[in-house]
C-alpha cells in the first residue's frame, strides 16, 4: 500500500515554531481565548484565519458520512491550525476544537498573506505545512463534499472532476458498493432519478448541482463585490491567466481571476508535462498548475473560480473602465482586462457522441478517468503532444491504448521524445490513416467503436472508453459585444499584428490585453503561457500610466 502524505511528510505538515518565531507573528495577529469545548472553527463556515496554539491543546476533526467527528490530528503549544482556504478566508474543511482553556494568536487571512510575504523563510514553512495538509485531506477525502451516486455515472464523474481539478477533497459513496450510501439514499428520501445528490460540509444537500451550484455551496466562489473598480480582470485561470494573477498582484495591482471550471486550463488536465523548463523529471500538470493558484492567493489576487464570463461591454463611459457580466448574474468591473480564456475542446463528428460524453467520451486523462478504465482496451484520438502525454499516462493503467491519427505518422505533430516513448510501449498500438467513424453503446455505456483505415477497411474493437485530443477552437464568443478584432480562425488579435507599432499584447481594444492559447500567433506551450502573463503586467501597467 503506497505511504501518505500524513505519514511521509509529518514533520513538515505539523511544524513546531520556536518562541522566537512566535514573537515574531505577533505583530501580525491578535490573543484569541476559548474554553475548554469552544469551536474555533467549523467546517462548512468561514475561517477567521490561522491560529497558533499559545497555551492548551486543540482536536482537530473532519465529519463522516453520518455527520460524526473522525480525530486527523491535535495541536498543543508551538504549533498552528490551518491549511490553504486560510489564505482566502474560505469555509474550514474541518472542525476544530478547544480540548482545555487555549490561548491563541488569530491571524486573519489578509494578515496572513503578509506573513508569507514578510517573513520568507518562516513564510515558505508555513506555506508548505498549509499546502500539504490540503494534499493529505485530498488523498483522504476529509473536509471535503460527499457525492452519493455511481462512479461510472456520467453527473458524477463531472462533478468528481470538477472538484479534483479545483484541488478540494470529497468523497464518492456508490449505492451499488456501500451500505451507507444507501442508507443516506433513504434517510434523505431520495429517488434513483435524483442522484447523484451532494452533501456539502454545511449541510446543505443538492441535487444534480452545476459546477457553479456546487462551487457556492464549498465556498470554492463567493459573491463579486460589484462596486469594486479592479485594476485587471483576468479571464481564464489557465498558465497564462495565473502568470498574469500572480505578478501583477505581487506588484500591488488589484486582481480578479475568472474561470468557469477550474485552475490551470488544459494544462492543469495534463497527466505529465516534461518540456517545462527547470522540471528535468517531469511534473503533473496538476501539481504545478496548483502551486501557482497557491501563489495567487499568497499575494492577494481574488479567485472566482467556477464563474463565467458571459459578456464584455466596451462602451466608454468616461471612467476608463470595462464591465463584465457573468452568467450568473452578477457583474464585475475592471480598468483592464486580460483575455486569456483559452480554447473549448473540438469535438468528433459523430452523430451519437453527446450519448457517451462525461461518462465514456472524455477530452482529458486525469486520474479519475484513468480508474475508470483500469485494465480494459481504450482508445484515443489526436497526433499532438497532449494526445502523447496522455497515451503514455494512460499506458500504464489500462490493458491497451489505439492511438488514432488521421495523418501518417505522429512525426509533424508530436515531440521527438513523445513519439520515442510511444514506440517504446507495449501496449501502445498506433494506427495512421485512419478516424472514428460509429460508437456503440447503451445507457450512456460505450461497448465498442469502429474506424475506418487506409482503402476504406473499417476496424471494430471492444472499447469502453475514448480519449479525444483533436485541438481546440478559441473560445471567444463572450466577446462579441465587445468587438475585439479576431483573425479568420477566431483567435484574437495583438500587437503588431493589428498595426505597427500597436502596444505588445494589445487588442484592438485599448486596455484589453490577450495572451496564451486564446491570442493569435500564441505559441502553445506551457513556458510560452506563462511568459506572455509576466510580459502583459508590464503592458498594463504602461496603460495605467497613460490612462
Amino acid at each position: 500500500m503506497a505511504s501518505t502524505t500524513m505519514e511521509t511528510r509529518r514533520a513538515q505538515m505539523f511544524p513546531r515554531l520556536e518562541p522566537e518565531e512566535i514573537d515574531r507573528l505577533r505583530r501580525f495577529g491578535q490573543i484569541v481565548h476559548a474554553a475548554a469545548g469552544e469551536a474555533l472553527a467549523t467546517a462548512g463556515v468561514a475561517s477567521p484565519g490561522l491560529f497558533v496554539v499559545l497555551e492548551g491543546r486543540v482536536a482537530i476533526t473532519r465529519r463522516d458520512a453520518n455527520r460524526e467527528s473522525q480525530p486527523i490530528v491535535e495541536h498543543d503549544p508551538g504549533q498552528f491550525v490551518g491549511e490553504i482556504n486560510q489564505l482566502s478566508g474560505r469555509p474550514s474543511l474541518v472542525d476544530v476544537t478547544a480540548l482545555s482553556d487555549v490561548k491563541a494568536l488569530l491571524i486573519s487571512p489578509d494578515r496572513l498573506r503578509a506573513v508569507l510575504v514578510a517573513e520568507a523563510e518562516l513564510g515558505e514553512r508555513i506555506m508548505r505545512a498549509l499546502i500539504l495538509r490540503r494534499v493529505a485531506l485530498i488523498e483522504t477525502g476529509a473536509g471535503g463534499p460527499i457525492i452519493i451516486g455511481r462512479a461510472a455515472d456520467a453527473e458524477v464523474i463531472r462533478l468528481a472532476g470538477f472538484l479534483a481539478r479545483n484541488g478540494h477533497p470529497y468523497q464518492n459513496l456508490d449505492p451499488d458498493q456501500m451500505d451507507c450510501a444507501k442508507v443516506l439514499i433513504q434517510r434523505f428520501e431520495v429517488d434513483e432519478s435524483e442522484l447523484p445528490i451532494v452533501l456539502c460540509p454545511n449541510g446543505q444537500i443538492l441535487r444534480k448541482p452545476t459546477n457553479h451550484q456546487l462551487g457556492r455551496c464549498i465556498g470554492l466562489v463567493g459573491p463579486i463585490d460589484e462596486s469594486k473598480v479592479y485594476d485587471v480582470a483576468v479571464v481564464g485561470a489557465g498558465p497564462a491567466g495565473l502568470a498574469t494573477a500572480v505578478y501583477a498582484a505581487l506588484e500591488g495591482l488589484s486582481v480578479l481571476v475568472l474561470d468557469t471550471r477550474a485552475f490551470g486550463g488544459q494544462a492543469g488536465a495534463s497527466a505529465r508535462i516534461e518540456n517545462y523548463l527547470g522540471f528535468p523529471t517531469g511534473i503533473s500538470g496538476m501539481a504545478l498548475m496548483g502551486r501557482a493558484h497557491g501563489q495567487a492567493q499568497k499575494f492577494g489576487a481574488d479567485l472566482a473560480i467556477p464563474d463565467e464570463v458571459a459578456s464584455l461591454a466596451c462602451e466608454d463611459d468616461g471612467l476608463h473602465r470595462y464591465r463584465l457580466a457573468l452568467v450568473s448574474g452578477e457583474k464585475a468591473q475592471a480598468k483592464t482586462v486580460v483575455i486569456a480564456s483559452g480554447a473549448r475542446y473540438r469535438r468528433l463528428d459523430v452523430d451519437n457522441l453527446d450519448q457517451f460524453e462525461g461518462s465514456s467520451v472524455h477530452y482529458w486523462a486525469s486520474p479519475l478517468e484513468a480508474k475508470l478504465c483500469a485494465g480494459r482496451e481504450v482508445a484515443l484520438v489526436g497526433a499532438g503532444n497532449s494526445a502523447g502525454q496522455a497515451a503514455v499516462y494512460l499506458s500504464s493503467q489500462v490493458k491497451k491504448v489505439w492511438m488514432i491519427v488521421r495523418g501518417e505518422s505522429l512525426a509533424a505533430t508530436m515531440s521527438r521524445y513523445l513519439i520515442d516513448r510511444i514506440e517504446s510501449t507495449p501496449n501502445i498500438e498506433v494506427v495512421v490513416r485512419s478516424e472514428v467513424v460509429a460508437l456503440e453503446g447503451e445507457g450512456g455505456q460505450l461497448s465498442c467503436i469502429r474506424w475506418r483505415g487506409p482503402g476504406g477497411a473499417e476496424t471494430t474493437r471492444p472499447v469502453t472508453h475514448l480519449f479525444l485530443f483533436i485541438g481546440a477552437a478559441p473560445n471567444t464568443s463572450w466577446l462579441s459585444q465587445c468587438q475585439v478584432e479576431l483573425d479568420n480562425h477566431g483567435f484574437v488579435r495583438t500587437g503588431t499584428d493589428l498595426a505597427p507599432g500597436h502596444p505588445l499584447l494589445q487588442t484592438s481594444r485599448k486596455g484589453v490585453f490577450a495572451i496564451g492559447d486564446v491570442r493569435a500567433g500564441s505559441v502553445k506551450r506551457v513556458g510560452a503561457a506563462i511568459g506572455e502573463g509576466a510580459q502583459a503586467v508590464a503592458a498594463i501597467h504602461a496603460y495605467l500610466a497613460n490612462a
